[in-house]
């Protein structure tokens, strides 16, 4: 990792929002993000190594930004939200239940026997893909609450059974861990709601701001490395850490300047660091060698988008309820702790990536209707207080 790898990562990524800037094919920034990193990673040109520790390390750090940010955002103070929650919830059951048969079928059928991680991958969501391709619109429709709370159920729920199906030797230390990160976030939520209450926050804000101090963002920033540093050692995914102490901002009312510094600490560098590094990751040749892993990155990726958009059943928008198919950290998490362990088979990792990525590009096609169902588009940070 060097400075001239840094900046050649930070320059292509602006292809990514240069892309997005096309109203007549809405794509996401994330997509081109994505795309330059496949372009110059193992699928392409292999300038960039998405092996080297310290790039590795960085990803990791916007991975866990990238969730605080979409946690953060979670209106789950508005009595809407709390309305939707029993549908979100309802929805993310009734998608496990049809994952479970379909991820079987596709373990028989193949001769896999990983039926059951199948099924965890089917039932995930992606609040990081869904949420940066809406492009800074406000969640404000009932239909946009209730995928809220279905993503936010489907992300924690699928991290949290994910090392379940993959290590059942383990499985305990995992659930320690997922445990281990919610308390200490309820924790991390408390002192929030304390300083709030006493207004102490009130005073260290004016003191931040005279001072130029940002003194809020540094306490919130150890709090969400605090929770990584926890999901690291018991082997949970960090995206559990940043959504988690995302989802405690928003609770206790995340004050907006915090709100805007984070937004441009992540989406000015972080994020992009984390989506390229992705991208980089995916090793499409592989398939070239493997037909069968290609068979079951599109069956994959179908099964997603067939028993998320099977919830139209339940009156939900189609274009939401596809899009809530989007999925990431858990393909990446079951792709390296997979490979680490030595369970999958050949191909079988990149295959998994393969079916995210399509789900991914659904989201990209829908993306321009979803944001329509959504609200109306966010303030600008720039004219935020």
């Amino acid at each position: 990792m060097s400075f001239a790898l840094l900046a050649l990562i930070c320059a292509v990524a602006m292809l990514g929002p240069i892309l997005s800037l096309n109203d007549a094919v809405h794509v996401p920034v994330v997509i081109g993000e994505l795309a330059v990193g496949m372009g110059l990673g193992s699928t392409g040109l292999r300038v960039i190594d998405a092996t080297n520790p310290t790039l590795s390390f960085m990803a990791q750090i916007g991975f866990a930004l990238v969730m605080f940010v979409v946690g953060s955002h979670v209106p789950i103070r508005e009595h809407a939200m709390v309305r939707g929650l029993r549908k979100g919830i309802l929805r993310a059951v009734a998608v496990g239940v049809i994952s479970v048969p379909l991820g079987l079928l596709i373990g028989s059928l193949l001769g896999t026997g990983h039926g059951a991680l199948y099924a965890v991958l089917i039932a995930s969501s992606s609040a990081s893909i869904v949420m940066p391709a809406l492009g800074g619109t406000a969640v404000t429709s009932p239909a946009g609450l209730e995928m809220l709370a279905q993503l936010a159920v489907a992300d924690a729920s699928c991290i949290v059974v994910l090392p379940l199906v993959l290590d059942p030797a383990h499985a305990l230390r995992a659930a320690i861990g997922a445990v281990a990160v919610i308390a200490v976030a309820a924790v991390f939520y408390g002192v929030w709601w304390w300083m709030n209450r006493s207004g102490y926050r009130k005073r260290l804000h004016r003191l931040s701001e005279d001072r130029g101090l940002a003194m809020e963002l540094r306490l919130t920033l150890t709090m969400l490395f605090t929770l990584a540093a926890i999901a690291a050692t018991m082997h949970v995914s960090v995206m559990l850490a940043g959504f988690a102490i995302g989802l405690a901002m928003a609770a206790v009312g995340e004050p907006r300047r915090i709100s805007n510094q984070a937004f441009a600490l992540t989406e000015g560098f972080f994020a992009p660091i984390f989506f390229v590094w992705l991208g980089s990751s995916l090793d499409l040749r592989t398939l070239a060698s493997h037909p069968q892993a290609i068979l079951l990155g599109i069956c994959l990726g179908a099964a997603a988008v067939l028993a998320h958009g099977l919830m139209v059943l339940s009156r939900q928008p189609w274009p939401i309820a596809v899009s809530t198919s989007a999925q990431l950290g858990v393909p990446v998490g079951a792709a390296a702790l997979g490979t680490t362990m030595g369970v999958l088979r050949d191909g079988e990792p990149t295959a998994m990536l393969l079916g995210a990525l399509i789900t991914i590009t659904v989201v990209t096609v829908t993306s321009k209707k979803v944001v329509g169902l959504m609200g109306a588009p966010q303030a600008s940070a720039a004219t935020a207080d």
